[in-house]
């Protein structure tokens, strides 16, 4: 069950040194990707360099592809298990690959991963260098290397190269940020990131001086255009205008949830339904839920012991049939199959009422209407522990929190009994655009409304306050 909890708040706690700014969202649904045609390069050294939090763990998500042919590609990967591929065919023959033994599948971490190539290495297991969170994968279950001197498809004259889609045209649910290629050169981890001197986490650090050659590109997602040029979604920031041709992707999916901020979102690997397992259906980014099943239940990926919070929810449906709150991890485990979640947190229930684990705060007040916005304040600080519940900006209730049902808080979110409603959650990192953008008292963050003294649950907060 992958949770960001305080003290072990992934690689993004860092508020000083360098930081990223956004990252772009992929959403397979709408096949989403980046695409180059490339001129001529060097094809036998090159080094590959992205930052991923993957969202569905059971897809194949293509992190580069050069080449969409099923007999004729390279392509670095992550396959459906969870384990990091790197593959080159030619003509259908296998040319080398490589298939780690580690599982990457932890959909609230981000990870660096790196695909450094030199095939003119005299050292056969030098020529293919992989590497995650600044440390080598020497520990493969397939490792076949390359012959000596031999050219690959990745810097191949007229050659398409692809991010965000693999050689089926399959794409994935999965955010990036600092999306590096050098060609000509095989890099070392550290000319990308460093091991932090105090909690020994991986970091990414200021690559703009590094020499990206031909086809090299450093994409850092921080425009929101869709043409193929510095204003675009794909623009490459090197200085040698390798801009990426943006398919069906706009402004809305650039995004703040970076590898130095890391967000809360959805948690496909944590959810419950009737049938033990969850049937809920995640989408954009992990923002976005349908339960189709009585009581589906969705929880987000950062819990919190101390601090004021903020997060907001919208349920594209009308009537009942939805639950949106905070639970605590104690109660997380015990929440069954049955209508028993009502009593397993507090927030908003359906039509509208407001619950406090097993007691009912406020009666029905109004009917939910699609495109409403709910939102919920958590205050774990005062001397009375609350949380303050609105509805479209205007404070409902205030409940106080109980004492017994433990210690760490979680988002949690749903599906009722009758209804099979679509929601949407912004824990400050939001897939819709806004008609006004607030952020919370650090700066972090944009709602639709004010988050009062709330913060959003995002890895810098977390480390400050959680």
């Amino acid at each position: 069950m992958p949770l960001i909890l305080p003290g072990n708040v992934g690689s993004a706690t860092a508020v000083t040194g360098f930081n990223v700014s956004n990252s772009l969202r992929f959403n397979s649904a709408s096949n989403d990707h980046l695409n180059r045609t490339q001129t001529g390069g060097n094809r036998r050294k090159f080094t590959f360099s992205t930052w991923v939090k993957r969202c569905n763990p059971a897809t194949r998500m293509s992190l580069f592809l050069a080449n969409r042919s099923g007999s004729n590609y390279n392509q670095l990967y992550l396959n459906e298990d969870g384990y990091l591929e790197a593959d080159f065919y030619h003509s259908g023959t296998q040319i080398f690959r490589y298939k780690t033994d580690a599982l990457y599948r932890d959909p609230s971490s981000w990870y660096h991963m790196i695909m450094a190539v030199d095939t003119e290495h005299d050292t056969a297991s030098s020529r293919v260098r992989i590497y995650v969170n600044g440390l080598e994968v020497t520990s493969f279950s397939t490792e076949t290397n390359p012959s000596e001197d031999v050219d690959t498809h990745v810097n191949e004259n007229s050659i398409v190269a692809y991010i965000g889609s693999d050689y089926n045209s399959n794409e994935p649910d999965y955010y990036l940020a600092e999306t590096v290629m050098l060609d000509g050169t095989q890099a070392a981890p550290t000319d990308f990131g460093e091991f932090d001197g105090d909690s020994g986490i991986w970091k990414p650090i200021d690559v703009s001086g590094l020499t990206f050659g031909t086809n090299g590109f450093y994409l850092q997602y921080k425009e929101t255009g869709t043409s193929a040029d510095a204003s675009g979604i794909g623009a490459d920031t090197s200085g040698e205008t390798n801009h990426f041709t943006v398919n069906n992707l706009t402004a809305v999916d650039q995004a703040t949830d970076t590898c130095t901020n890391n967000f809360a979102t959805l948690n496909p690997l944590n959810s419950v339904g009737t049938a033990g397992l969850s049937t809920v259906t995640f989408s954009e980014g992990n923002l976005k839920g349908l339960g189709t099943d009585d009581f589906d239940t969705a929880f987000g990926t950062i819990g919190v012991q101390n601090g004021k919070w903020y997060w907001e929810i919208e349920f594209d449906t009308t009537g009942g049939g939805y639950q949106a709150g905070w639970t605590t991890t104690d109660q997380m485990h015990s929440i069954g199959a049955s209508g028993d979640v009502y009593t397993k947190y507090v927030g908003f229930r359906d039509n509208i009422r407001i619950m406090n684990f097993n007691t009912q705060e406020l009666a029905d007040y109004a009917n939910i209407s699609a495109g409403d916005i709910l939102g919920l304040e958590l205050d774990l600080d005062s001397g009375t522990r609350t949380l303050k519940t609105y509805h479209n900006g205007t404070l409902k209730n205030t409940a106080t929190l109980p004492d017994d049902q433990g210690d760490t808080w979680i988002p949690i979110m749903g599906d009722g009994h009758t209804t099979d409603p679509v929601f949407i959650v912004n824990f400050g990192n939001p897939i819709v655009a806004l008609s006004s953008a607030n952020s919370d008292p650090n700066g972090y963050g944009s709602f639709e409304y004010s988050t009062g003294a709330g913060y959003s649950l995002c890895t810098k907060n977390l480390a400050e306050f959680g």
